[in-house]
């Protein structure tokens, strides 16, 4: 059996709803796998979202092993972040290390892994554009893409590695933002850019500023179906990870990261794992 490790935050209801949905895929066997155990990097008591996240992971019989990072050395994470990364994570490998794992997914976790932890273990993460593409947060992505006149944007799961955001992908999918609905919001947008210049959209729109908007909802809806067809195709042998190279179920190199766009349209349009 495939064994998934699981690192989270438990801040918010989506990061209870991603856990909650591949538990889901695993119990009715889509995906063949288990979740040997879930990390969180909060205490009980600690945050009432956390708490709640907890909470789910007694309810599905999940392991669960926690340390508090606001609470860890609070002082040297102030004075020096990178001692500190170093220093805490050397005690999450502690809790975990008799716990041996295929893969790790990083859902919802806010902390940024030391490079010795990702060295050692196998982790993935989601980045919200294509292989590539932007790096940053979301909202970077987003206003670079506007920025370029992107023609299309996509959702990657890419491999935790001691440079931020920057470790190969993976797994991956691709939509078009030119085409469609997204047309006439283009229109408008060149309209407003010889009018105000970008700071000033930036300013006075932000994330309301509706071609920001509608590619921020087109990518949030595939980052759940990319993250479970990942963990499926992991699972079943059709892609694995050997180092930072990827193979296929032949043992074949593959030349760069697995595209799942397909299933993921497919999912988006049927509702259906």
């Amino acid at each position: 059996m495939f064994r998934l490790g699981w690192f989270s935050t438990g801040r918010d209801e989506a990061a209870r709803d991603l856990l909650k949905v591949v538990y889901d895929r695993i119990k009715e066997g889509f995906i063949p796998a288990e979740i040997t155990y879930v990390f969180l990097s909060r205490a009980p008591g600690e945050n009432p979202e956390s708490d709640a996240f907890l909470k789910l992971c007694r309810e599905l019989g999940l392991k669960t092993y926690t340390l508090s990072a606001k609470a860890f050395a609070p002082e040297l994470r102030a004075k020096d972040r990178e001692r500190w990364r170093t220093l805490y994570h050397e005690k999450v490998y502690e809790l975990i290390k008799d716990e041996p794992v295929d893969l790790i997914v990083l859902a919802g976790y806010m902390w940024v892994v030391s490079a010795e932890l990702c060295q050692k273990l196998p982790m993935i993460n989601l980045h919200p554009a294509l292989p590539g593409g932007p790096k940053g947060t979301w909202q970077e992505v987003i206003w670079q893409l506007l920025k370029e006149k992107a023609s299309e944007t996509g959702v990657m799961m890419h491999l935790v590695t001691p440079e931020l955001d920057r470790g190969p992908a993976v797994t991956f999918c691709r939509f078009s933002i030119k085409e469609g609905k997204f047309k006439p919001l283009w229109e408008r947008w060149e309209q407003k850019l010889q009018q105000k210049g970008l700071d000033r959209i930036i300013a006075e729109e932000g994330e309301k500023e509706p071609l920001f908007a509608l590619i921020r909802e087109e990518g949030v809806k595939r980052e759940l179906p990319l993250i479970v067809y990942t963990i499926k195709a992991f699972a079943e042998g059709e892609v694995k990870l050997e180092g930072k190279q990827l193979y296929d179920a032949r043992g074949t190199p593959l030349p760069g990261p697995y595209d799942l766009t397909e299933r993921i349209e497919k999912h988006l349009e049927t509702g259906k794992w």
